[in-house]
């Protein structure tokens, strides 16, 4: 087995450690609010799972997300395809400068224009100079052909000069080895310019035709005479190529040759002034027969992420049904959709309060609360409208039973209005008002223990203390919505960033290992002269 990111790696466990603690401390947080208004339920709900299985679920994560890999995977690909080889002149005459940008770069564009139109085709690459070389075997991987396309360069070849009828021989001998039926095609992109005897390409050429393989000849550059440049690993001009004697190299496009060649092997020359080669070649290809292919293709260390990321998911599907909460969720949604829904409806309370008529909405509360023991909603709205009937009796009835509700911001709303309506009653009785005020006092007081910042509850509080005249708004039913302040919280900063100069200064030191690096392998790619002394 191994891994993407190791460093991944090595951060998953701290980082499961760190959403363990999280959790944990939300839970104790969660328990010690629960223990202020219901201590029974924080005895009936502990969840000491739920920590446990988010850090497991944090680490299952974290590892999948380094990219763990093991194993081997087999895929079979099936298809109608032809056996195509191609091979690319990577000569130094390609280098002439007579076609933009230059020969081989042409011919390299060509070549993965067929790539590309080929696609589905069992393809191999091979380059040649004085010696031919199989980058690819015969494939339906084209991205694989691509990819060497990308990296040819004459510093490849271990020999200098031209050799036709090598890639003559090695591509015959290549198509002959393919497993798979279908048409036999060998394209080459060249200028044509071999130094090895004429003689030895036509006997080449006609074993091809022999062995039933279709030769397509590209030619690239120019007939007239060109310069070969040599520039550094800059790609600054710095010369041109010269022979033993010191006189300046000039190449041209071969045409006879090319056209003797393509003759003998009854095959097609797709000439140099033709508006568009790989639509010719493309031509060809289509006109030869396919024939039904099977290939099976092997990956080796296949990703397996994806079995953590979804074990980490049921983990967390796993804690949430454990929890009081979703589970119920759960069970809802299953019953609606085994039910038909039904559109919720205003109470009768809440129409005659948006009516206007207190009085009526008041009695509407107190029924549905006494016909529904359980609904803490109904019961807080009979003691509001109670409130607004000035008939504190009942409103201290409902709002004490309200006070008991599970619903945390229910139970403060109930108790700041047992402390609104004993503020009330203080303004009538003058006999109780102190006694009444203790009672506010004490509501503020419970109600604080649930919202300590709420400001409403804290200024009434201290009016209450301090024996001043009730809190102006207390005739409302209500209490205001607190509006905490909200604070700035700022983007908290990376580390000191490298200057524009220091920047430079690593670029610039990267760059020089490159150029190093290039002129090594340059150095150790010295292209060994041929018995006849050419080399490009």
């Amino acid at each position: 087995m191994t891994f993407d990111s190791f460093l991944l790696l090595i951060l998953a466990p701290v980082v499961a450690v760190l959403a363990g603690l999280l959790a944990w401390r939300i839970r104790r947080q969660r328990r010690r609010a629960i223990m202020l208004w219901s201590p029974a339920l924080a005895v009936m709900n502990p969840g000491r799972a739920g920590p446990w299985l988010i850090g497991l679920a944090t680490l299952l994560a974290g590892i999948g997300a380094a990219g763990p890999r093991y194993g081997t995977e087999e895929t079979e690909m099936e298809g109608r395809a032809l056996n195509l080889a191609i091979g690319v002149d990577i000569s130094r005459s390609m280098l002439a400068e007579d076609v933009a940008p230059n020969r081989l770069q042409r011919s390299i564009g060509g070549a993965r224009r067929v790539v590309q139109d080929a696609r589905g085709d069992r393809l191999a690459l091979l380059a040649f100079a004085g010696k031919s070389y199989i980058l690819t075997p015969l494939t339906l991987d084209d991205a694989a052909v691509a990819l060497q396309l990308d990296a040819l360069d004459p510093e490849v070849a271990s020999e200098g000069g031209t050799e036709l009828a090598a890639v003559l021989t090695q591509g015959r001998e290549l198509l002959g080895a393919a497993a798979e039926g279908g048409s036999r095609v060998l394209v080459i992109f060249t200028d044509g310019e071999t130094h090895g005897p004429l003689e030895e390409s036509i006997a080449a050429a006609k074993a091809l035709r022999a062995d039933g393989v279709t030769l397509v000849l590209v030619a690239e550059g120019d007939t007239l005479p060109a310069r070969i440049p040599i520039r550094d690993e800059r790609g600054a001009l710095t010369g041109y190529k010269t022979d033993s004697d010191g006189s300046t190299v000039r190449t041209v496009r071969r045409d006879d040759v090319l056209r003797q060649v393509a003759d003998a092997a009854g095959g097609i020359l797709v000439g140099a002034d033709s508006p568009d080669q790989e639509g010719a070649v493309r031509q060809v290809l289509a006109g030869l027969e396919r024939s039904a292919t099977r290939e099976r293709r092997r990956q080796d260390l296949t990703p397996r992420g994806w079995i953590l990321a979804l074990a980490a998911t049921l983990l967390l599907g796993a804690q949430g049904l454990l929890r009081r909460g979703p589970a119920l969720a759960g069970l809802l949604l299953a019953a609606g959709l085994t039910s038909p829904l039904r559109a919720q409806r205003p109470s009768a309370g809440d129409r005659l309060l948006r009516e206007g008529d207190t009085a009526a909405a008041a009695v509407a509360f107190a029924r549905e609360a006494a016909r529904r023991p359980g609904a803490d909603t109904a019961i807080f709205n009979a003691g509001t409208a109670a409130i607004a009937r000035q008939d504190f009796t009942s409103a201290k009835k409902w709002l004490t039973l309200a006070s008991r509700s599970l619903d945390p911001d229910l139970r403060f709303r109930a108790l700041y209005n047992l402390g609104l309506v004993a503020l009330l009653e203080s303004r009538r009785d003058t006999t109780k008002r102190r006694e009444l005020e203790e009672e506010a006092a004490q509501s503020f007081r419970d109600a604080l223990l649930l919202q300590p910042r709420s400001p409403e509850t804290k200024w009434n509080l201290e009016l209450v203390q301090d024996r001043a005249p009730p809190p102006s708004g207390g005739g409302g039913a209500t209490p205001p919505t607190p509006q905490p302040q909200a604070q700035a919280n700022p983007r908290p900063r990376g580390g000191s960033a490298l200057s524009q100069s220091e920047a430079e200064q690593i670029l610039n030191s990267v760059e020089r290992t490159e150029r190093d690096v290039r002129a090594e392998q340059a150095r150790r790619r010295r292209v060994a002269q041929s018995a006849a002394g050419k080399d490009w």
